[in-house]
């Protein structure tokens, strides 16, 4: 077996064991740079496909950007597919946790639709495109937050139920994950 010059380079710096890193003279072109770099996270985008009460789905959502600095913001949007009328008028209700539990938790709850189509009004079919803000102070000690969401019913105090528990990440009281962001420091 005959052996390329750079697998006899190879072998006899394992056997010696010695290691180095060899870079490229000159390193990365300014083209290549640009190509490898980005000005902005991008959205953070996920499915989830929780079934709320038998009468929604959660499709999924994005989250922009994708990473979150303290003392901005991020816009959510989350896609809900109406598959049964609903009677009540139900409010999103969302839960902003530290990961690490350094914060209190934030509370996002809100209107559908900015209160322009409230859930009595959806119709089987439909997809519901849902928009919100999280804001995060400035100093704020996290380094990821999980957002958690349901549909709630303010009269009853009571949640839309989830049906589909073991198909989609939940805390076993009608609170569905919909996604981890990654703090920036």
């Amino acid at each position: 077996m005959r052996l390329k010059p750079s697998s006899v380079l190879l072998s006899s710096l394992l056997l010696l064991g010695s290691a180095c890193i060899v870079e490229a003279p000159g390193g990365a072109s300014p083209e290549e740079r640009r190509a490898a770099t980005v000005s902005q996270v991008p959205p953070l985008s996920v499915r989830n496909g929780a079934n709320l009460g038998g009468k929604v789905e959660l499709v999924g959502a994005t989250v922009q950007p994708g990473r979150l600095t303290p003392g901005e913001q991020a816009k959510v949007t989350v896609y809900f597919k109406v598959l049964q009328p609903l009677e009540d008028d139900y409010l999103v209700f969302v839960h902003v946790e530290d990961v690490d539990g350094r914060m209190d938790r934030m509370n996002v709850d809100h209107q559908p639709a900015g209160g322009l189509y409230p859930t009595s009004k959806w119709r089987p079919g439909e997809t519901v495109k849902d928009e919100f803000t999280l804001y995060l102070p400035p100093g704020a000690p996290a380094r990821a937050l999980n957002i958690w969401l349901g549909l709630w019913e303010p009269r009853t105090d009571s949640r839309l139920r989830l049906t589909n528990p073991q198909a989609v990440r939940n805390d076993g009281r009608d609170r569905v994950f919909l996604a981890q962001v990654p703090v920036a420091r």
